[in-house]
């Protein structure tokens, strides 16, 4: 699919997802259930090898050597599913969430409180309660919140209106609290290695029209959005025995070192912590402005790209600016101290 069509695409189902529209089916009734019939058997073959589920627990405050007295830590949440819960790690350090709160308590020179909230298995739906466990309560409104959902959305066939919608509402929530909000799309299903074809070819259309819908969607919410369909995908695929864990299925410590650190670049310029001269398009690396619909086409294509609203309106529609930052390595954290 040329990124011209994949705009389209993404453009009907973002604007179904705002305006309340039924599902669009992506690859079809008849060929979508051909995807849930070959991703039971997957699952259940990545599950035979006698995996069980393993969750590390890393919340806590991380980047403890820069403590001042009397200055609060960053507040960094992680809602989603499995793989920002950090799913297929033996240690906390190695997970998502503890990987991006060092590395942005080192760029920061701040501590850094992690919270996790995401669900291994979650679909977009429920990021309302995920949502309402963050805000509920009276308590502090995180300083930026890291969201990492859809993969399940497309094995479980839920439609990608009603995924983009819920996904929406969940960033409009967090932004109107006063939360910095990025979003990690989809990723690429067609590397799964138990995964074979044609569930690849078609999980691999999936993923990448949810994930250009999902952009859309977030980006007129005021998040920004990381592609990781292509991160997920050449890299993914070129080295699955180092970059999935045991059960094949779920990313190993180097696969979620390596989101991280497309993630983290984003997650700093959210908060103003990224270099000022990082901040201007750079046509050597393809960045620039163009319709949120095409820029959302055109991050899809490649591992860690950024995208972020620009000028609200024009004559396609509101633009974004498409960024294609710079990596920043990132190390396991070392132990978190546990939350109060």
């Amino acid at each position: 699919m040329t990124s011209m069509a994949r705009a389209r695409v993404a453009r009907r189902i973002a604007a179904g997802a705002a305006y309340g529209g039924g599902g669009i089916g992506l690859a079809g009734a008849a060929l979508m259930g051909l995807l849930v019939a070959e991703a039971q058997l997957a699952r259940r073959q990545v599950y035979g090898n006698g995996a069980q589920p393993h969750v590390p627990q890393a919340d806590g405050v991380y980047g403890r050597s820069y403590a001042v007295p009397g200055e609060d830590p960053l507040l960094l949440v992680l809602l989603g599913d499995s793989t920002a819960a950090g799913q297929g790690v033996h240690r906390a350090g190695q997970t998502p969430g503890a990987l991006l709160a060092s590395g942005l308590a080192a760029v920061a020179e701040r501590p850094v409180r992690l919270r996790n909230v995401a669900l291994p298995g979650a679909q977009s739906d429920d990021l309302d309660r995920q949502v309402g466990l963050v805000l509920g309560n009276g308590g502090r409104v995180p300083d930026v919140c890291v969201i990492m959902v859809g993969a399940n959305d497309v094995t479980h066939r839920m439609p990608p209106t009603r995924s983009v919608r819920h996904l929406s509402s969940a960033v409009r929530r967090l932004r109107t609290a006063g939360a910095e909000v990025v979003v990690g799309t989809c990723p690429d299903l067609g590397t799964i290695e138990p995964v074979q074809q044609p569930l690849r070819w078609l999980a691999r259309r999936a993923s990448r029209q949810l994930a250009a819908a999902q952009t859309i969607g977030v980006v007129e919410q005021g998040g920004r959005t990381v592609s990781l369909g292509d991160l997920l995908g050449p890299e993914f695929e070129a080295h699955p025995r180092e970059l999935f864990g045991p059960d094949l299925y779920h990313p190993s410590a180097e696969g979620y070192a390596t989101a991280a650190m497309a993630v983290l670049p984003t997650v700093c310029a959210a908060l103003g912590l990224w270099p000022a001269e990082e901040e201007r398009p750079d046509s050597f690396r393809r960045e620039g402005f163009l319709p949120v619909a095409r820029a959302a086409a055109e991050a899809v294509e490649e591992a860690g790209t950024e995208v972020t609203a620009a000028m609200p309106t024009g004559p396609r529609g509101p633009w974004a600016l498409l960024k294609r930052r710079r990596r920043r390595r990132v190390t396991e954290a070392e132990p978190a101290r546990p939350t109060a």
